[in-house]
């Protein structure tokens, strides 16, 4: 068969099936099962339609580094800047130095590098063991534990001529609280012959026989014309008994010392 005859062949074919869809060619099959796939794939319920208003999946956030919260954290090996300040782990400063010469520092002493302020110019960091790592880290969590405690506030009242066996039990609650670091407030009312003078000094005085150290938050004053008397105790911290230690080391340091006098050692009847 020529090749003119077998263009022509090709050409009656085309023009047959365009007219009449009665014939059924190969091509037609190939164009109907292209459609009847495309028709399916665009309904599937796996694909989500062009016209699809629904809402956008939310970004994911991006996981923050221990050092976005300000918490110490080793950054390794990877210092991310080429001249950083150094201060060793006694606390020396060691000055500039470039980033590769940190790194055989800290395989010489088997330290770590924690990051103490890196908007400066340069970058200060701090050569530090596993163990000054760990001690910081719960240094810091009792920081965020004591500011996230809000202090509670015992109120405790009674009058002036309260009994001693009442009042050794008053103070017993006193200082239960004060274990548990809370705030007592103190009132001391005036008894039924009428207003008391000094209550502020009768209170601080009933406030001396608490048995565990504390101090005042506010100290005593006369309050409602003089019929009452109130104050606001708490724990002292450590560096109120440091001070309190150190006073009265040197108070005792500062008392003479007494001598006996001289006696005859001879027994005489």
């Amino acid at each position: 068969m020529s090749a003119g005859s077998v263009s022509r062949l090709l050409s009656r074919t085309v023009s047959v099936c365009a007219g009449s869809p009665a014939f059924w060619t190969r091509t037609s099959r190939c164009r109907a099962r292209y459609n009847i796939i495309a028709a399916s794939w665009r309904w599937s319920p796996f694909c989500t339609p062009v016209h699809d208003t629904g809402e956008t999946p939310a970004p994911k956030t991006k996981k923050q580094t221990p050092r976005a919260h300000g918490s110490v954290g080793s950054i390794g090996r990877k210092i991310p800047h080429r001249q950083i300040q150094v201060i060793s782990s006694s606390g020396e400063n060691l000055g500039v130095m470039h980033r590769a010469d940190v790194i055989r520092l800290m395989d010489e002493e088997g330290l770590k590098l924690v990051a103490l302020s890196e908007h400066k110019d340069p970058p200060v960091y701090k050569l530090m063991s596993g163990k000054m790592i760990h001690e910081e880290q719960l240094k810091q969590r009792e920081k965020m534990k004591v500011k996230a405690a809000p202090v509670q506030v015992k109120e405790l009242s009674f009058s002036h001529g309260i009994g001693s066996g009442d009042l050794a039990t008053k103070l017993k609650q006193v200082e239960s609280w004060l274990e548990k670091k809370n705030h007592i407030k103190i009132t001391l009312r005036s008894g039924r012959s009428g207003p008391a003078a000094n209550l502020d000094a009768a209170l601080e005085q009933m406030a001396e026989q608490l048995e565990v150290p504390f101090g005042f938050v506010s100290r005593p004053k006369v309050i409602r014309d003089g019929k009452a008397a109130t104050c606001i105790v708490r724990l002292p911290s450590a560096k109120e008994l440091a001070e309190k230690a150190k006073a009265e080391s040197e108070k005792s340091s500062k008392a003479p010392k007494s001598t006996a006098p001289p006696g005859d050692s001879t027994d005489t009847t």
